[in-house]
């Protein structure tokens, strides 16, 4: 049976690429912080591993690149966000952002890979988001940073595919957590999970190194390669504001 590392696997994308990846017969290797909602997920899902882990730390990585060389597939989703203007933000608040969003996908992308290209199959989806186009703080730059990185990794180990996932806003956890009122953003914005995956793994398939879900996402990403970057810097700051 392949196996499957999902990081931020108990809570909406993770949990929706768990369902689907074990619904295609994979073992999964499922981690994140909730020991409780962990344990919950592998009795639903059957097959599965838990690795009690926190990406913010340097033990929690460590543990995360120890089941990416056991992996056929890692799912790097693990990341949250938060609210304010960037100097409104605590310094440790934005450095834990970036070793989640940034380290820890490094190393865990750079641990799985040789071990893939050994066993002569396996890949990366690493999780990023609409927001890595358009300026937006700190988490928009660590999602950059993400596709960015995906994409020369791919370029650069070839054999082994690796992809960025770019999804617009989902209906999970996420806000909530960050405490962001999502209330009056327009419904035609809104994805579902589920689809959300199944769109990735289609476009994984495909040989993809970067992954839009969405007709509305995909027609925003394409018009704002022709917005000049400080239109587009001051249109998402606007918008982000206007949601939290």
């Amino acid at each position: 049976m392949p196996t499957a590392l999902i990081t931020g696997a108990t809570a909406g994308i993770g949990a929706a690429f768990a369902r689907r990846l074990s619904a295609d017969g994979f073992d999964l290797i499922l981690l994140a912080r909730d020991a409780e909602r962990l344990a919950r997920a592998a009795d639903e899902h059957g097959r599965s591993e838990v690795v009690v882990a926190d990406l913010a730390t340097e033990e929690g990585i460590a543990a995360g690149e120890d089941a990416a060389r056991r992996a056929d597939l890692v799912i790097n989703n693990a990341g949250f966000g938060h609210t304010g203007r960037f100097l409104d933000v605590p310094l440790e608040d934005e450095l834990t952002m970036l070793r989640v969003h940034c380290e820890a996908v490094l190393r865990l992308t750079r641990a799985a890979l040789p071990a893939m290209r050994e066993r002569g199959r396996g890949g990366v989806i690493n999780v990023a988001s609409v927001g890595a186009f358009f300026p937006r703080g700190t988490y928009g730059a660590s999602k950059a940073w993400v596709v960015s990185f995906s994409q020369a990794a791919a370029q650069d180990f070839t054999g082994v595919p690796v992809m960025a996932l770019c999804p617009g806003f989902v209906h999970t956890e996420f806000h909530e957590r960050a405490r962001i009122d999502m209330s009056r953003l327009p419904s035609i914005l809104w994805l579902d999970a589920d689809d959300v995956v199944a769109a990735a793994l289609r476009d994984f398939r495909r040989g993809q190194t970067v992954s839009v879900p969405g007709l509305q996402y995909k027609a925003l990403v394409g018009a704002g390669r022709f917005i000049p970057r400080n239109l587009a810097a001051r249109f998402s700051g606007r918008t982000g504001r206007k949601h939290q």
